[in-house]
């Protein structure tokens, strides 16, 4: 059930009592992190609890790498809880909150840039059958226009150095457009993609192909030392539904209103097992979370995904004493990473219902995994240079 709030918000945009913001100029460039800042929510401390199942644990600090010569591009999830269709472009906690959580443990390995954007926001998200398909993708059109600006912003201040792009939900749906029509096609751009980490969101590949779908050059990343490819998933502890919303190919367009991305039965939605990229073998993840509480809404579903509260710890960072191994399989029609517990792990439990699965948890779930393995492409990117 989703939480009151929401359900009121909700209630106010099928009521008309919010309206539809016109499109509008974009203005400038605004950043959430930026590198030479002071300080922005992609760096900060990385100390971090290690929890051990027999209830000891230990306390580390990792390095980061100095000089790096590589940046990282993110683009964050659907977190805004802005009351309007699309947020403005400002920094508000949630979205704070789930930029340190997903991206600014990349910054052991690269320059962090995030821009704010236009996103379509939470309660859009919810109400999502009140608007129609033209507005829809007016709401996806104006956050891409954000995004898209962004990106030529950073390419001014790139010089030459390899990128990685990094996204989730919405912020991996505006990537893979981004990809395909900005990098892709483009073979010195391609030439330094160190990768791209697209969860959440249905990537697609021709059906028996590593590519094909959304990008037709650039393929799925199948070894831990290969660069200028994609890596993508959608998580799930149980079985997927027959309506999940991840992991089957859409046969319409309808899926993502306002970006032209591919569909139909000529393609199928790509996994990529982070924690096994050769062999897709069933082996524990490496999952890395952040102490503090996600505020608002999502904190109120990652209460739900863990029937109580999630893991926590003294420091900034912890690795939970639950442990799951994850492989990518293909299940009730859909191509997913499926999630299972080792021991006395808790049963994650699916949010907001179950068409979603493990949807809030696609990213820290294998971050471990993802942060090690960006440090492998990074010295094989710069070792081919």
């Amino acid at each position: 059930m989703l939480p009151r709030l929401l359900v009121a918000l909700v209630l106010a945009l099928a009521g008309g009592l919010l309206t539809v913001p016109s499109a509008g100029a974009a203005t400038d460039v605004r950043w959430l992190c930026l590198p030479g800042r002071a300080s922005d929510d992609c760096r900060g401390s990385l100390t971090t609890t290690v929890q051990r199942p027999d209830g000891s644990s230990r306390v580390f600090t990792p390095s980061r790498v100095k000089n790096s010569r590589v940046d990282c591009f993110y683009v964050y999830p659907t977190s805004s809880q802005q009351v309007t269709p699309n947020a403005q472009a400002r920094r508000e906690s949630s979205v704070a909150a789930v930029t340190r959580q997903q991206a600014s443990r990349f910054s052991r390995q690269c320059r962090v840039f995030a821009p704010l954007y236009r996103q379509r926001t939470l309660v859009a998200l919810a109400a999502e059958d009140a608007f129609t398909p033209a507005q829809r993708a007016s709401f996806f059109r104006l956050a891409y226009r954000d995004v898209l600006d962004a990106w030529r912003a950073y390419l001014d201040r790139r010089d030459g150095r390899g990128f990685v792009l990094i996204g989730h939900s919405q912020g991996s749906r505006l990537l893979r457009k981004l990809i395909r029509e900005q990098i892709d096609p483009r073979p010195a751009l391609r030439r330094d993609l160190v990768s791209a980490i697209l969860p959440g969101a249905d990537v697609l590949v021709r059906r028996g192909s590593d590519r094909g779908g959304d990008f037709r050059s650039i393929p799925l990343c199948r070894t831990r030392h290969q660069t200028g490819c994609v890596l993508a998933w959608s998580t799930y502890g149980v079985t997927p539904p027959d309506d999940a919303r991840f992991g089957r190919t859409p046969l319409d367009a309808s899926s993502s209103p306002g970006l032209a991305l591919p569909s139909g039965r000529q393609y199928e939605v790509a996994c990529t097992n982070p924690a096994d990229l050769a062999r897709n073998r069933r082996v524990p993840v490496r999952s890395l979370t952040r102490s503090e509480p996600l505020p608002g809404l999502l904190g109120v579903l990652l209460l739900q995904t863990y029937r109580g509260l999630p893991p926590t710890a003294d420091t900034p960072w912890l690795v939970p004493a639950e442990r799951h191994t994850a492989r990518c399989v293909r299940s009730n029609g859909a191509h997913v990473l499926a999630l299972r517990g080792i021991g006395d792990a808790r049963q994650l439990q699916p949010a907001p219902n179950d068409t979603w699965g493990l949807h809030l948890l696609d990213v820290n779930i294998v971050l471990g995994d993802l942060v090690g393995l960006l440090g492998t492409q990074v010295r094989a990117y710069l070792a081919g240079r």
